[in-house]
C-alpha cells in the first residue's frame, strides 16, 4: 500500500467558545472529507474550543485517555474508518494553572496511536495586538513525534512549530508533515504560505496544514488558508476562509521522483 496514492484532508473551522457546537461542526466536516475519499483527516488547532481569555481553556481540560473530546475523536475515527489527527485539545498535568496543548492521533479502529504536546509557544506583540501562549499552556516535554501510516511516515507539529526548521529535521525522513494551526491574520498573511512551502521543499515531503479561518465570536481573526502542498512546494489545494476542507493525494511516486531528481536530503553535511 505504500506505493499507492493515499487521500488526505485538512479541516478548516471558525471555532467558538461552545464545545458541543464545535464538535457538531467538526463531525459534519469530517463526514464531508470522508465522503470525498479522505483516508487521513486533520483537524485544526483549538478545533474544540476558543475562549475569550487565555485561561478559559482550563475549564474544559481532560485527563489523558479520558474525556468527551477524546471520546469524540476516537468515535469519529472508528465511525469513518480513517486516520484522524485530532487538531489540539487541552490536557491536564500536575501544573494546575496551565494545560498541555496536545495533538492526538487515532487509527481507523479508534485507537490512539500518537500524541504530541506543543513545544514552541507563540508570543507576539505589535501595537494593540498581543499574544502569549505561555500564560495558559505548558510547553511539551516530549520530543518531536511521528507515526507510521499505510503510505509512510507522518510527522506531527502545531502552529508556531512551523517557524523552527530544525524541529522537523529532528524527525528524520518523512512522507507527510501535518500541522494543525490557528495562525493570526497578521502573521498568516505575511508568512503562512512561504513557511509551509519551505518546510515541504526542504524536507521533500507533503505538508498538510489544517487551520482556523475567519472572524471568531471573540473578535479574533484567524488567517485560514488550509492547504496541501507537495514535495516540490506546489500547492495542491487551498481553502482561503470559512469552514470546509481541502483534499488531495499523498503520492509516494511523486516523493520518490522529487528526491531522485534533486537528492538534497542525501547531500546534507550536518
Amino acid at each position: 500500500m505504500k506505493n499507492n496514492p493515499f487521500r488526505v484532508a485538512a479541516i478548516q473551522t471558525v471555532t467558538s467558545s461552545k464545545v458541543d457546537e464545535n464538535l457538531r461542526q467538526a463531525a459534519d466536516l469530517i463526514a464531508a472529507a470522508a465522503r470525498d475519499g479522505a483516508q487521513l483527516v486533520a483537524l485544526p488547532e483549538y478545533f474544540c474550543f476558543m475562549g475569550r481569555r487565555d485561561t478559559d481553556k482550563l475549564a474544559i481540560k481532560e485527563k489523558p485517555g479520558s474525556g468527551p473530546i477524546q471520546d469524540f475523536l476516537a468515535g469519529q475515527a472508528r465511525e469513518h474508518g480513517i486516520w484522524l489527527v485530532g487538531g489540539t485539545l487541552p490536557l491536564d498535568n500536575e501544573e494546575t494553572s496551565r494545560i498541555y496543548n496536545a495533538c492526538l492521533v487515532y487509527d481507523p479502529a479508534g485507537k490512539q496511536v500518537a500524541r504530541y504536546d506543543k513545544i514552541h509557544l507563540f508570543g507576539f506583540q505589535k501595537g494593540d495586538e498581543s499574544y502569549d501562549e505561555s500564560i495558559s499552556i505548558r510547553p511539551g516535554e516530549n520530543q518531536p513525534q511521528a507515526f507510521d501510516a499505510p503510505f509512510g511516515r507522518v510527522g506531527l507539529s502545531i502552529c508556531y512549530d512551523l517557524r523552527f526548521p530544525e524541529f522537523f529535521r529532528a524527525m528524520g525522513e518523512l512522507d507527510l508533515i501535518v500541522l494543525p494551526a490557528a495562525f493570526t491574520y497578521t502573521t498568516g498573511s505575511a508568512h503562512w504560505e512561504v513557511l509551509l512551502r519551505a518546510r515541504a521543499i526542504e524536507n521533500q515531503c507533503y505538508v498538510l496544514a489544517a487551520a482556523q479561518g475567519g472572524k471568531h465570536e471573540t473578535g479574533r481573526r484567524t488567517w485560514g488558508h488550509s492547504v496541501l502542498i507537495d514535495p516540490w512546494g506546489d500547492v495542491v489545494e487551498c481553502l482561503a476562509e470559512g469552514p470546509g476542507h481541502v483534499c488531495g493525494a499523498v503520492d509516494p511516486q511523486r516523493i520518490a521522483d522529487v528526491r531522485a531528481s534533486l537528492p538534497a536530503l542525501k547531500h546534507r553535511t550536518m
